[in-house]
């Protein structure tokens, strides 16, 4: 099997249009290789919900990577980590780089923003942008840490969503993909995709161009095929099914003081220890572990 980020970068090279989907731990990661995604978006907004606290860089990079290790480790398909801002300056992408190739995460995706950040589509948040030649010397840092030829660097343009226009998008996206960032992604908050389809008529150059489609989610995909996109990401919508569905089950179990009314609208034991995999630790027991004795032995043996 190739690893995993040389998946990831013929994913991004393919010349089609492909998708990437959030997960935010392992059992979700999980999920997404079995539904049959080629990757996973390690999303910046999924994992700090499912830790319980906001996406502004309130979860250390310690304990993002805490997540992304575990996720790794229980899919075979390459995972793009959501890095916001890279954590801070150069020199703390640079670690970043170093640690995410040693987990075997296929690809980083930066934000032009300043750190500490907010979610880009909080209302009225302040969305203050890192000057472009700063911020382009934090991806020239990225690449040239990495090891592996393969490993992805993406640069996030978050020009439209600090309120500046087209211009400042395309040059900030001339600016970090002269950095050597192997993809762009170009993110809006309008609710149908005319800043981004008005960026891919300007933008001219070879370099992959992803978009995260949450909020102009009414926009049919082949309009993205079209326009030249090479990845979409379906960035937050696992965490959002399962918040909704948790309440739900949480709900009616609150009221009705039974489990009748839920037991055969979720998952079962049986499912949740199928994901788990714990078919093969039963395989590994078989040839690891002595036979179990039907008459229970003492310690010493008799």
């Amino acid at each position: 099997m190739l690893k995993k980020t040389s998946q990831f970068k013929s994913l991004l090279q393919s010349g089609n249009l492909e998708f990437l989907m959030e997960a935010h731990n392992g059992l979700s990661a999980k999920i997404v290789e079995e539904a049959g995604f080629k990757g996973i978006w390690g999303s910046g907004l999924a994992i700090s919900a499912a830790l319980g606290v906001r996406d502004n860089n309130e979860a250390s990079w310690t304990q993002v990577l805490d997540v992304v290790e575990f996720m790794s480790d229980a899919s075979s398909i390459p995972i793009m980590l959501d890095a916001d801002t890279g954590y801070g300056n150069f020199n703390n992408v640079r670690r970043l780089v170093k640690k995410l190739e040693q987990l075997g995460v296929g690809a980083v995706c930066i934000e032009d923003k300043l750190f500490p950040k907010n979610n880009s589509l909080l209302d009225n948040a302040r969305q203050p942008l890192e000057a472009i030649d700063v911020f382009a010397g934090k991806i020239k840092a990225a690449k040239d840490t990495q090891q592996d030829a393969d490993f992805c660097v993406v640069a996030r343009i978050e020009a439209f969503i600090a309120g500046w226009g087209l211009g400042e998008a395309l040059k900030r996206a001339e600016a970090y993909h002269a950095a050597g960032a192997d993809a762009l992604l170009i993110h809006s908050r309008l609710s149908t995709a005319e800043e981004i389809l008005a960026f891919m008529d300007e933008w001219k150059d070879t370099c992959p161009i992803v978009v995260v489609p949450t909020k102009y989610y009414q926009t049919p995909t082949p309009v993205f095929q079209k326009a030249g996109i090479s990845l979409v990401i379906w960035a937050n919508h696992l965490l959002r099914s399962g918040i909704a569905a948790m309440q739900k089950t949480a709900a009616l179990i609150h009221e009705q003081q039974s489990l009748l009314g839920v037991e055969n609208e979720i998952s079962s034991v049986q499912e949740v220890f199928r994901l788990q995999n714990n078919a093969e630790l039963k395989l590994a027991e078989e040839k690891y572990l002595p036979p179990v004795s039907v008459h229970p032995e003492t310690p010493d043996g008799h």
